[in-house]
């Protein structure tokens, strides 16, 4: 959602001469846009914010001095404290008013003096947003919902992003008309919880009706070019039978799913205030896999939650056996102020923690590992995004989110080809072309699906 948020940012300034900068170094106007979910991001923010005081005291007396604008979820969160401690910033914004930046920089630039905007305004942002500019790449991200209503114990999510909100419908199907009409082959869906996506439709007779999740994949699989789509992150409570459904019926919708189940135990999800037990979580993945087999799943979690024991932890990792992971992101619980678990008594020691990410991680490299290789063999449709790390090399993605590595030249960037598996690595792949695919032959592939 960040990189998303940072695009529509270069689309607000665009009008007003900026154009992005390969680097820091030279730049009339550095946005750090932020992240509050870990303590260690937001300490980042401060230790860049330092480096790049040096580069502005150099440049105070020349003809173009840099400004320093701190946005997303730090600047929402601590507002008026990044002045106290980086006097030297010029703009604070909260993620929910960067369409304002033009106003903010003009305000700035009339008084000379700092600017925070970190209010919820009443206004909706995205229809005061200018049109998606240029699309980099295949793939092009599309925010549907933002926010969150369900207040975990350890997240600043709701008091950063504010309540959830869902587009409406017309505004997001123009705008995923728009990103393909400029490229993008593959659309992912955004939202901090974006299967509680409930979008207004108004209807050609003036009445409304509320589209789900699964509605809104069907209808964006309709839409001349769209060839892949994808959708992050997912709350377990909210999965329907109609976003079940469309992972059976929608051959667009990639068969992989983040799905953030944080811990195996009731007890800790209880303190989490997760709304769903691990059994909840294994049948929603039994459903998921009934509806669709070839699913590779991905999920969150967090270790030495306050109050979590070392049975507590063995239930975590007899879920992560039970259910098994193609990817995860794991993490040791980190305090973040102004939540309600940062404030519980029973907290972990770190180095208990510390013992208890090694042994998650260590099983969920084990499965990442064991599916990789699985692919070995396999002929696996490609989309190419991005340059290798080499030349003559170019990196996609399978349907199921792995690195692809593929000699190619850069002609073929864009393009989605179907690749032989030879060799799996821990975290990506590499392989051998064997065809092209086209928009005309992956129609008729679906067709056949279907």
């Amino acid at each position: 959602m960040n990189v998303y948020d940072a695009s529509r940012m270069a689309d607000v300034l665009a009008p007003l001469g900026y154009v992005s900068a390969d680097e820091m170094t030279g730049a009339d106007l550095v946005i750090l846009n932020t992240c509050h979910i870990r303590e260690k991001a937001a300490e980042k923010v401060y230790s860049e914010l330092g480096r790049l005081k040096l580069e502005k005291d150099a440049r105070k007396s020349s003809e173009s001095p840099m400004r320093i604008a701190v946005g997303g979820c730090v600047a929402q969160a601590e507002g008026q404290e990044i002045l106290r401690r980086a006097p030297y910033v010029d703009l604070v914004f909260g993620p929910q008013t960067y369409h304002r930046l033009a106003l903010m920089l003009n305000e700035f630039e009339s008084h000379g003096k700092p600017v925070v905007d970190t209010e919820f305004p009443a206004d909706d942002k995205f229809d005061q947003l200018p049109d998606a500019g240029k699309v980099e790449g295949a793939s092009a991200f599309l925010t549907v919902q933002e926010g969150c209503d369900k207040f975990c114990t350890f997240c600043v999510v709701p008091y950063t992003r504010g309540s959830e909100f869902s587009r409406p419908v017309d505004p997001v199907m123009r705008e995923a008309r728009l990103l393909v009409g400029k490229g993008a082959r593959e659309i992912s869906l955004l939202g901090q919880n974006v299967n509680a996506y409930h979008g207004i439709n108004e209807q050609a007779d003036g009445t409304q009706t509320e589209w789900t999740l699964g509605r809104l994949i069907r209808e964006l699989a309709e839409i001349d070019g769209v060839e892949r789509i994808r959708y992050t992150t997912s709350y377990p409570a909210e999965v329907d039978e109609d976003l079940i459904e469309a992972h059976r019926d929608v051959p667009e919708l990639m068969p992989y799913l983040h799905l953030p189940v944080q811990s195996g135990a009731d007890k800790v999800l209880k303190a989490m205030n997760r709304r769903h037990t691990s059994g909840d979580y294994k049948d929603i993945v039994a459903r998921l896999r009934i509806a669709q087999p070839d699913l590779a799943l991905s999920s969150d979690f967090i270790v030495g939650f306050p109050g979590e024991s070392d049975a507590d932890f063995e239930e975590t990792m007899a879920l992560v056996r039970d259910v098994e992971f193609v990817q995860a992101y794991s993490f040791k619980y980190s305090p973040r102020p102004g939540t309600p678990a940062a404030d519980m008594t029973d907290q972990v020691p770190e180095h208990i923690k510390s013992l208890r990410l090694q042994k998650l991680q260590a099983e969920l490299s084990r499965q990442q590992i064991a599916f990789n290789q699985s692919c070995i063999g396999r002929s696996l449709p490609v989309l190419f995004d991005r340059r290798g790390s080499r030349s003559g090399q170019l990196v996609g993605r399978s349907p199921y989110m792995q690195s692809v590595h593929v000699d190619l030249p850069d002609s073929y960037l864009g393009e989605m080809m179907t690749v032989k598996i030879d060799e799996a690595k821990p975290s990506s792949l590499t392989g051998v072309v064997v065809e092209k695919i086209d928009r005309v032959s992956q129609m008729l592939r679906q067709e056949a699906v279907t």
